[in-house]
């Protein structure tokens, strides 16, 4: 039986467009709903499949507080949205739905998205009858807060689609970790997973890193180079610091979004077979409206967003996060330490760990290197985490970027003014040097000469 999709659009020739073209793609659809009311008197007598809602529309009531009403009967649908303010988009994205399309929209995007929704509904449905993952698939995962426990039935739910995947939060959350752990779990698990730094792309060479080029295309093209996405072919590529692609590269990624093939310099189109998953620290709302993220970009990879939790916002877990890097530096230095002492797990707890669990596992690192007992009896922070352990409040009163602009800040001073070496700030913060400077420049943080 073809599923049955109910159209809520209060302009007549968009949603007759609509109707028109999902009768020629085999699906049974509705009556048409210009407003709230209407749509639900509709949706009980004729009970719709999947329901395309218009956000803004006639009445009182708009297309979020229906979507609130679908949700709460489990009724899968997808927003059509023009130009909305921030904060309708936000209040839309809390409602979680099964995709976005802006308009305007081809016929080809409306029936993807419809067959990726309907797909996700199901597998959503399926995910929960029937947990066919055990828990060493998520062995590197550790938490067990409300939070956590959200994010790992995502992506149960994910592994088993090859749709782009958004992945939101702070640095130092763990988005590499999980986008490894959707690729190993899903069906492209044996084929590659290709992971590219946005932010550390050569400017000069991005397109040649991303999808290759043939020899001779380009001064210095002495050989042919197969590029990323090529070699993910069948498999996945994890963009990371999605955020920081230049405006002409959105474009050349949307199209491999849109058509599933890559321009190779100095070649041909080749047709290619990958899943995208992509992440980023940054407010993609924000950069959208300042004109900065393409809005189309943006909708294709917002299709299944992930978000993380900082991890001041799941205290429950940061024992076990301990516990866990505990083990393991303990058994990296060969020293018999099996637990910290009361005092030092309350100084875990009032802190506000603005780096994180990349920070905690740092200071856990640091601390095991300079126990000299069994127990842990303090943790060693560093002069920047010692001024904010003695303030903690502080950070809690100040947005996310300002949070991580102190927090680069300090510990650039605590190492003199050096990003890179063995002795360097982007080494204490267990991340690139490039993708510090990128973080300082997006931050507007100038390294004192």
């Amino acid at each position: 039986m073809n599923p049955k999709i109910l159209i809520v659009e209060d302009q007549f020739i968009e949603a007759n467009s609509l109707r028109i073209s999902l009768h020629k793609a085999g699906y049974t659809v509705c009556s048409i709903a210009a407003s709230v009311d209407e749509a639900i008197k509709i949706k009980n007598k004729e009970k719709p499949d999947l329901v395309l809602l218009d956000i803004r529309l006639q009445g009182k009531l708009n297309g979020i507080d229906l979507a609130r009403v679908l949700k709460s009967e489990n009724i899968a649908f997808i927003f059509l949205s023009a130009n909305s303010s921030k904060e309708i988009l936000n209040a839309a994205k809390s409602t979680r739905p099964y995709g976005f399309l802006v308009k305007p929209f081809r016929d080809k995007d409306v029936l993807v998205a419809i067959d990726v929704a309907l797909y996700l509904h199901q597998q959503n449905q399926e995910a929960i009858l029937n947990d066919k993952h055990s828990k060493a698939d998520f062995k590197e995962i550790i938490g067990k807060s409300p939070p956590m426990h959200t994010v790992i039935n995502n992506i149960k739910i994910v592994s088993n689609s090859s749709i782009s995947v958004l992945i939101l939060g702070e640095t130092g959350t763990g988005k590499e970790m999980v986008a490894q752990c959707i690729h190993r779990i899903s069906a492209r698990g044996s084929k590659p997973l290709m992971v590219v730094n946005c932010a550390t792309l050569p400017a000069n060479l991005v397109e040649s890193e991303l999808f290759g080029h043939e020899k001779g295309a380009f001064t210095g093209a002495n050989e042919k180079r197969i590029g990323k996405f090529e070699q993910a072919n069948g498999g996945t590529v994890f963009l990371d610091e999605i955020g920081e692609l230049t405006q002409d590269l959105q474009v050349k990624l949307l199209r491999v979004l849109q058509e599933k093939e890559i321009d190779v310099v100095g070649g041909k189109k080749r047709e290619i077979d990958v899943r995208i998953i992509a992440a980023t620290n940054r407010n993609l709302d924000e950069e959208v409206a300042a004109g900065r993220f393409r809005s189309d970009l943006y909708y294709r990879l917002y299709v299944f967003p992930i978000h993380l939790p900082p991890l001041r916002e799941r205290k429950e877990d940061l024992l076990l996060l301990a516990n866990h890097f505990l083990q393991r530096y303990s058994q990296k230095e060969k020293k018999p330490i099996t637990k910290f002492n009361d005092q030092v797990i309350d100084d875990m707890h009032r802190y506000s760990w603005p780096g994180n669990i990349r920070e905690l596992e740092n200071i856990i690192a640091r601390s095991v290197l300079l126990a000299t007992g069994d127990v842990i009896t303090d943790l060693h922070f560093s002069s920047f985490e010692k001024n904010s352990f003695s303030n903690a409040s502080s950070f809690s009163t100040k947005t996310i970027e300002e949070n991580e602009r102190d927090y680069i800040l300090d510990i650039i001073n605590k190492c003199n003014g050096k990003l890179h070496g063995s002795d360097g700030a982007a080494k204490m913060m267990n991340i690139n040097a490039s993708t510090l400077r990128s973080r300082m420049k997006k931050l507007g943080i100038e390294k004192k000469k």
